[in-house]
Formats: structure tokens, C-alpha cells, sequence
């Protein structure tokens, strides 16, 4: 296991696509899972849960994105519906991350979203420090309540991310960073 700091300073995100069908197994699932579940969580609420697709569940879910995208799009194509079947399919493992963030006396909402944003976050850098590679995604059907309905959300219930995991077909290609210097000030009283 890669050292905590240099695992944070190397974890890059790899399109789907460049992922490859060797993916978790069911003790891997857990341990990613349990993992994602250690974040900061105000009031201990817990305003998230997890949807796994994996294996034959990945075209089950892809046959009711697919009736969806079709049902909003009645001139799709033969291939853009075959996309939408299989979006899921392009990893071994997609995990949805489901805000339940709902109105509370003293949690505030944003508090509670952020919290599910949080669990994304160590989904993805587990997925890494165990030697996966990752994509946090939301794409269309994070938005749309008739896909969300689909995939088994309550009314109240939104998403946080779609979280792809597999292994990475290639050697992951580092981006350009933000410079610290644009993105940092520090705080040094009246005025700036």
C-alpha cells in the first residue's frame, strides 16, 4: 500500500472507458464501501447510501437508463441507445452515491450534501490506495428525476456521483494542476 501522503498526491481519475473489466469482488465492494462511509457526517445522519451495479446488474440498470432516454427521446438512434444500455457496462463497477440530505433542525442541508460528497471522495481515493482506478461522473441521469426514479431514488433523494471503478487499461496521464498561488490567500485581518 502506496504511503497515505503519495497515494493523495498521485490519485488521478481514468475515463471508463480506459478502464478494463478486472474490478472488485465482493470482499473488495465492501471494504471500498465501508471506507466511504467514514466521513464527516454532523449529527451522524448518515445522508447518503450506496447503490452497487455490478455485474448482470450493470445491463439491468443500462435496460431502464436506455427506456428512459428513449422515452425523453423519441428520434434517438438504434446507437445512441445502445450507448445509454450500456453506460454502465463501460466499468467492472459503479457505485452510486445517493444524497438523502432533507431538511433538519440542526443540520443544515448543505452540511449533509456535502457529507455526500465526502463519501465520492473516499470512494475514489480508496478505489486507488487499493489499487483500482476511479471516475466520479454524474452525467445526465444524475439530473433527471424519471432516471433517478428508474435507478430506485425516492423523490427526495439526488446524486451525488456515479463513481466508476476498474482497472486502468493504460497508465493513468496526470493533468496540469491549479498553481497554489492563484488559488490560495491567507486571511490577515481588515482589508485584504
Amino acid at each position: 500500500m502506496p504511503d497515505a501522503l503519495e497515494l493523495l498526491k498521485t490519485r488521478r481519475s481514468v475515463k471508463p472507458i480506459e478502464m478494463t473489466g478486472s474490478g472488485p469482488g465482493e470482499a473488495d465492494i465492501k471494504t471500498l464501501l465501508t471506507i466511504a462511509s467514514r466521513v464527516p457526517d454532523h449529527g451522524k445522519l448518515a445522508p447518503w447510501r450506496f447503490i452497487v451495479f455490478a455485474g448482470d446488474g450493470r445491463r439491468a440498470a443500462g435496460d431502464k437508463i436506455a427506456a428512459v432516454f428513449g422515452a425523453a427521446h423519441p428520434e434517438a438512434t438504434a446507437d445512441q441507445l445502445a450507448f445509454e444500455r450500456q453506460r454502465f457496462e463501460r466499468a467492472p463497477l459503479v457505485v452510486a452515491v445517493v444524497s438523502r440530505a432533507a431538511p433538519h433542525a440542526k443540520i443544515p442541508e448543505w452540511e449533509q450534501q456535502l457529507s455526500a460528497g465526502a463519501a465520492c471522495m473516499n470512494l475514489v481515493t480508496a478505489a486507488h490506495a487499493m489499487g483500482y482506478v476511479a471516475s466520479w461522473l454524474t452525467e445526465w441521469l444524475a439530473y433527471d428525476r424519471a432516471a433517478m426514479a428508474a435507478l430506485g431514488l425516492a423523490d427526495h433523494e439526488r446524486i451525488a456521483g456515479f463513481v466508476y471503478i476498474g482497472t486502468a487499461t493504460k497508465p493513468p496521464e496526470d493533468r496540469e494542476r491549479p498553481r497554489l498561488e492563484n488559488i490560495v490567500t491567507y486571511y490577515h485581518g481588515a482589508g485584504r
